[in-house]
């Protein structure tokens, strides 16, 4: 392997470290939003903010969204696997659950994507270790916020499937994304945000009149920063690494986003980790590493 290989092997490491922090962040902004903001009416102004800024990106960068019909049809059946369902089902179920717990369930994508993967696609590797991988992760998400986490399941078992729906969906976009290979990373983004915020914005108006809303100060900064830093910086990124790293490789990062979202909701919202932490970073560690390590080859890495 030549420095330039290793260069981009950091490159990409550094942003799968990257997207897992943006998007650990995101289940407590939406805890926050969620507070004074419905969930529609707040995932439909971060699909909108998010989306208007990644197509000024775009502008500035001078790149050119795509005008065909396809391509616009592709950008709206990812943007209901991506955003508009399973954003909407995570936002009404943080209503009901903790931003921790909606990290855990919601951390399950790789699962998924292995076995659509292994069992439908078959477009990546279905390796022991990537087997391992799994195993470890989820064995690292369980002992991370402890068993006692689950102590509520019964109360919020609806919440906590429509996150897990959402999860499925996470999973499917994964490897549909592999669809945009010809185009920029960031036409894909702007694509889905925009027409996602098609699909919303009708909803919100009619659902939940976002016009008689009183919004507290902190469900407004919530909703800039999940749109700022959690949507329009973390797609970018998100349709580059689905390139270089694979569906697979791109969704391990959820093991990454456990420890990081649990640690900013202690931060923030005051919810407590389990004693057995350090042993489940551990798992993590090894789950992450077991899942991603063989997409960051020579063959998958892009020199170019």
């Amino acid at each position: 392997m030549d420095s330039r290989q290793d260069t981009n092997i950091t490159v990409e490491l550094a942003l799968l470290v990257a997207l897992a922090t943006l998007w650990g962040g995101s289940y407590t902004f939406i805890k926050l939003g969620v507070a004074t903001i419905p969930p529609i009416t707040l995932i439909a102004a971060r699909t909108a903010i998010a989306g208007l800024l990644v197509l000024a990106a775009m502008q500035a960068r001078g790149i050119k969204m795509p005008t065909d019909a396809a391509t616009w049809q592709r950008f709206a059946f990812q943007a209901v696997l991506n955003s508009v369902i399973p954003w909407t089902l995570i936002a009404w179920g943080e209503r009901h659950v903790d931003a921790a717990l909606a990290t855990i369930l919601n951390s399950a994508a790789p699962i998924f994507t292995f076995v659509f993967t292994a069992i439908v696609t078959r477009h990546e590797a279905t390796t022991p270790r990537k087997l391992v991988g799994v195993v470890a992760g989820m064995a690292g998400i369980c002992l991370i916020v402890g068993v006692d986490a689950f102590h509520d399941v019964g109360r919020g078992i609806v919440a906590e499937a429509a996150i897990v729906a959402a999860t499925i969906c996470y999973a499917c976009a994964a490897i549909f994304s592999r669809g945009f290979k010809g185009l920029d990373p960031m036409a894909p983004a702007a694509g889905s945000l925009l027409a996602g915020t098609a699909a919303l914005i009708p909803a919100s108006l009619v659902v939940e009149q976002p016009w008689t809303l009183s919004p507290s100060l902190s469900s407004v900064l919530a909703l800039l920063a999940l749109a700022v830093f959690s949507t329009a910086a973390a797609f970018a990124i998100y349709f580059r690494l689905i390139q270089t790293l694979g569906s697979v490789g791109t969704t391990a990062q959820a093991y990454l986003r456990v420890p990081i979202g649990v640690a900013i909701s202690v931060a923030f919202l005051g919810e407590t980790l389990s004693q057995t932490v350090w042993i489940g970073l551990a798992c993590v560690v090894i789950g992450v590493a077991a899942m991603t390590i063989p997409a960051w080859g020579p063959a998958s890495v892009k020199t170019s």
